[in-house]
């Protein structure tokens, strides 16, 4: 039996590639993964009841990858269109090193002059909310002294 086993780990060592196998497939939950050793794509097997099937799980690494160089290609081409202004902008007689004024010019008067106001609320207003408050708290006593009283017999 042990000069099998080493047999046979002598036997894949010497094989070429091709005739060890392309895949490389490790026990899951519900079927195996599957690793192709060559392309280093992997995949989900299980069996659905018609068959074996494998999915391909996607590679979140290519994504990132093309997602890096898209972003990249932009930058640069934003760069490319920045130098063009600048340049372009240098070029003109009427630029100025001036801050900007603080107020947008092109705002209308009315937007720019209206402001919020909060109405404080009346005398009236402040009456009726202490009354409420003072007859809240009456009550509340009230009932903790019903309570109390209740709780010592003298009913």
């Amino acid at each position: 039996m042990i000069g099998s086993a080493s047999l046979s780990g002598a036997l894949a060592q010497t094989l070429p590639e091709i005739e060890r196998g392309r895949y490389s497939l490790s026990p899951i939950a519900d079927g195996v993964v599957r690793l192709d050793t060559r392309t280093g794509a992997v995949s989900t097997c299980s069996d659905k009841g018609d068959g074996w099937a494998c999915t391909i799980i996607p590679d979140e690494r290519a994504a990132y990858d093309a997602e890096i160089g898209r972003l990249q290609s932009q930058k640069d081409a934003l760069k490319a269109e920045l130098a063009q202004r600048e340049s372009s902008a240098a070029g003109k007689a009427g630029k100025t090193d001036e801050a900007l004024p603080k107020q947008d010019s092109l705002k209308p008067k009315a937007e720019a002059e209206r402001k919020i106001e909060i109405p404080l609320p009346s005398d009236r207003d402040i009456d009726r909310v202490m009354s409420f408050v003072e007859n809240a708290w009456r009550k509340l006593v009230d009932i903790a002294n019903r309570m109390q009283r209740d709780a010592s017999g003298k009913i």
